[in-house]
């Protein structure tokens, strides 16, 4: 993991963490009022969109990032993901740290990851536009799940 400021990215980064900023304004958390946006950045430039989607009865409620993958995965097939942003925000935490995905997200994102056998790089904002920047998701992820844990993926 490395650290960086907003100011310090490239123009393409700096447009996926506004874009990621403003879907955390479209998030709906009325109960933990944990607020998260997500960008996912394309290798060919296209940018899509998530936020959390909060419900009373809390295991229908959908992370931000499982939003915006599924909405890439639909309106893209195929294209290969470059970059996660993510960003959050509550009243509860501490905003200067850069809140990562969930467990479940991290575990999605190495299914995409190891779909298109390319590094999925993950970016977490602060609320001061601090980012911390992962390479690649095993190093949010490490001793994950992986498919050849699948018999019938496993090459004996």
């Amino acid at each position: 993991m490395r650290t960086s400021q907003y100011d310090q990215l490239d123009k393409q980064l700096q447009d996926a963490v506004d874009n990621c900023i403003e879907a955390q304004s479209l998030a709906y958390a009325p109960y933990s009022q944990f607020y998260v946006g997500t960008c996912i950045l394309l290798t060919n430039g296209e940018m899509y969109k998530g936020a959390n989607q909060e419900n009373a009865s809390y295991p229908l409620c959908l992370c931000a990032e499982r939003v915006a993958l599924s909405y890439a995965a639909m309106h893209a097939p195929g294209s290969e993901i470059k970059d996660i942003v993510v960003s959050t925000s509550a009243k509860l935490i501490l905003e200067e740290v850069p809140a990562p995905p969930c467990g479940a997200c991290r575990q999605v994102i190495l299914e995409y990851q190891t779909r298109q056998s390319q590094p999925i790089r993950i970016i977490l904002v602060g609320a001061h536009k601090n980012v911390w920047i992962y390479e690649h998701i095993e190093e949010l992820l490490p001793y994950s799940f992986q498919p050849n844990f699948l018999k019938k993926n496993r090459k004996l």
